[in-house]
Formats: C-alpha cells, sequence, structure tokens
C-alpha cells in the first residue's frame, strides 16, 4: 500500500502523519508498532461511527487492544465542556489508565475534544488522530491544539497535547458531503497563501474545486501532503504559537468571531475562514502589503471552491469588532491579524487600527 510519511519534528514529543489510501485497516498495526496500552477509547459521531467505527473497530482489536467507544453528538455547538465530561464517564467506565490512548474518529470537533480529553485525563493520556474530514486532514489534526469553546468565543479552553500519530485515509472522503469538503479547501487555499506559493498554484491550474470527485486520487495525495507538510513544518518551528505558526490563524481572527456571533449555525469553521481570508486580504491591501491582483486570485479561487466571501449583512460590526478583543491572539489588548505579503508569504501585525477593520467589514458585509 502507497503511503506518505510526513515527521513533525518536535523535541518532546515528535510523532508521524501517515497518508494512506486505505489506511484505516493499518490502524492497529500502526499503534502496536507504537507500543501503546492495551486500553483504547475510541470517540466519534453517530454519522461517522455508522460508516467506519467497525472498520476502524476490527483493526484495532486484530492488532489485540481492547477496544471502547463513546459517541458525542455532531456539530459545532456541542464542542463544550460537556462533551469532555461524557468522555471522562466512558473513561472512567472503561478504566482508562495512563498508559491507555484515546482515539479520535471523524472530524476537527471530534479531535478537538478527544485531544483535550486526553490532555486533562489522568493529567495526559496517548492519543491517536484518524480524521475523516479534510478540514480535520491539512489542519486540525495536526499540531497538538485540542479544547472547547466558551459561550463567548472560539477554543478559548484548551491545551496543546500532541498526538502519537496521525493516520489520513484519504478513501474516507468519500462519505464526505460536499459542503464539508469546500470547509476544508479553505484551509488548502489558506497554506497557498501563507506558505507555499507553488500550492496555490497547483491549486489555480485545478478546473473545480468544490468536490472530491472532481480531483483525481493523485492531486488529493498532492494536496494533503503539501498541506500537512506546511502545518508539519511550522510547528515543528514553533510548538505553542509563540512566533511564526501563528500565521496559521490566517482567516482566522474575523473567521472566529464571525463563528461565534452566528452560534455556528449558519456557518462552518471553513466557511468562515474563507470570509475572513478575503477581509484580511483587502486589508493587506489597504495597508500597502499585498498587491490587489493577487488579491483577486485568493478571491477566485475562494469562489472556486464554491465558498462563501461576504460577511453576513446582518451582522452588527460592533459586535464583530468587540468578539475580536476575546480571540485568543490579542496581545497586551492588541488584535493581532496575519497579513498576506505575497503569494506564499504573510506577516503578523499588531498595529492595525479599529476604523481600519471598521471599513474592511463594512466593504465585507457590501461588496461594491
Amino acid at each position: 500500500m502507497n503511503s506518505t510519511i510526513i515527521s513533525v519534528d518536535l523535541l518532546q514529543n515528535p510523532y508521524e502523519i501517515v497518508i494512506a489510501s486505505g489506511g484505516l485497516e493499518e490502524l492497529g498495526t500502526r499503534m502496536a508498532d507504537l507500543k501503546l496500552g492495551e486500553k483504547v477509547l475510541l470517540a466519534s459521531n453517530p454519522v461517522i461511527f455508522r460508516h467506519y467505527g467497525e472498520r476502524a473497530i476490527g483493526a484495532l482489536q486484530q492488532a489485540g487492544f481492547a477496544v471502547n467507544s463513546c459517541i458525542l453528538p455532531a456539530g459545532e455547538r456541542y464542542k463544550t465542556l460537556n462533551s469532555i465530561q461524557k468522555i471522562y464517564d466512558a473513561a472512567l467506565e472503561n478504566r482508562l489508565e495512563r498508559s491507555s490512548t484515546l482515539v479520535a474518529l471523524g472530524g476537527g470537533i471530534i479531535g478537538d475534544m478527544t485531544g483535550f480529553a486526553a490532555a486533562t485525563w489522568l493529567r495526559g493520556i496517548n492519543f491517536v488522530q484518524v480524521p475523516t474530514s479534510l478540514l480535520a486532514m491539512v489542519d486540525a489534526a495536526i499540531g497538538g491544539k485540542t479544547g472547547v469553546n466558551h459561550p463567548q468565543g472560539k477554543n478559548l479552553i484548551g491545551a496543546f497535547h500532541q498526538p502519537r500519530l496521525v493516520l489520513i485515509d484519504p478513501q474516507v472522503l468519500q462519505t464526505l458531503p460536499a459542503r464539508e469538503f469546500r470547509a476544508g479547501m479553505a484551509e488548502v487555499i489558506k497554506y497557498g497563501v501563507i506558505w507555499d506559493g507553488g500550492l496555490f498554484k497547483q491549486l489555480e491550474q485545478t478546473p473545480r474545486l468544490d468536490q472530491a470527485r472532481y480531483l483525481s486520487p493523485e492531486l488529493l495525495q498532492e494536496i494533503l501532503t503539501r498541506s500537512c507538510q506546511a502545518k508539519a513544518h511550522i510547528v515543528s518551528k514553533d510548538e505553542k504559537e509563540n512566533d511564526l505558526r501563528a500565521i496559521l490563524n490566517y482567516g482566522h481572527t474575523i473567521g472566529h468571531a464571525i463563528e461565534s456571533l452566528t452560534g455556528y449555525r449558519t456557518l462552518n469553521h471553513g466557511e468562515a475562514v474563507a470570509i475572513g481570508m478575503v477581509a484580511v486580504g483587502d486589508l493587506a491591501v489597504e495597508m500597502g502589503l499585498w498587491d490587489r491582483d493577487a488579491a483577486n486570485r485568493q478571491l477566485a479561487l475562494i469562489h472556486k471552491a464554491g465558498l462563501p466571501t461576504q460577511i453576513p449583512p446582518d451582522l452588527d460590526p460592533d459586535a464583530i469588532l468587540a468578539a475580536l478583543q476575546t480571540d485568543k491572539k490579542v496581545k497586551a489588548g492588541q488584535v493581532r491579524f496575519v497579513l498576506p505579503t505575497q503569494i506564499g508569504a504573510a506577516i503578523v501585525a499588531d498595529q492595525v487600527g479599529s476604523d481600519q477593520v471598521r471599513q474592511v467589514i463594512s466593504r465585507a458585509q457590501n461588496p461594491a
């Protein structure tokens, strides 16, 4: 079975990202190679578990693991401490030990919650990511960011806790709804803008980006590989987001504010990030950091991926500005924005005036 292995070269907790078509069948053997404890608790949501739960559990049992499962409700609005409590209850019921492992089988929400539970149960146990959405494969499953939402903001409660393994099986994308595939494509485009100009050009040359079925297996493998390489490289250089890693938040600052203000019901994460990238791209042009042609190229890619580009017109600009102040990346009271400087490069800036941000929000709500 052909597979791509990408190393996340951290000093203390290095691990591998394995991208392998049909790789779900290898989950047990790859975990056994890591010499993990016998007990495994697999967390998932009802839809993903129906598709892939039996296969994942079968692969684990065949490798000698004792497996139980914990099924959590699907949706960002359930990414709360109440859901974490359900994982804790299952961990206690199944007598998980410090050598035991939590396996996240699902998208970014399941991965974030399972990782946070693993970080905090018995002060930290093993954790394996098996992402089933494009967004989780290229972003959420890599880098050790775990957590849940607070009613006042996204991902405000969390911990850094690196997985022992990230196993990506592109075949599972066949059952991913088209809207969720498009959401993941927002993160892929992000990597092209902030880090990998070659990936950006490759996306420009691809006729359709809005559904997985329009991408050949080879192209999908290439997109996954380049995106994961970008994330792995950045995380390896800056695990705790002290400097370089902050550029991964491109589009996320305004995106998170929009998600929070719409109650996580109107837009999914990738859609909000796409809108955020358009708005912040406009801000970078306004500040003379980026040229309009590059911003238009980004806009064209986002349109090609079938993603929204406009801030919902019914959102109050003052509420958006207030929500920005609760963002995790605020430093000394200043909201920090990731601003592109060319296709494939970006900087982090905190000297952005609120009047400039307000104007950008207004234009993003009422584009000409």
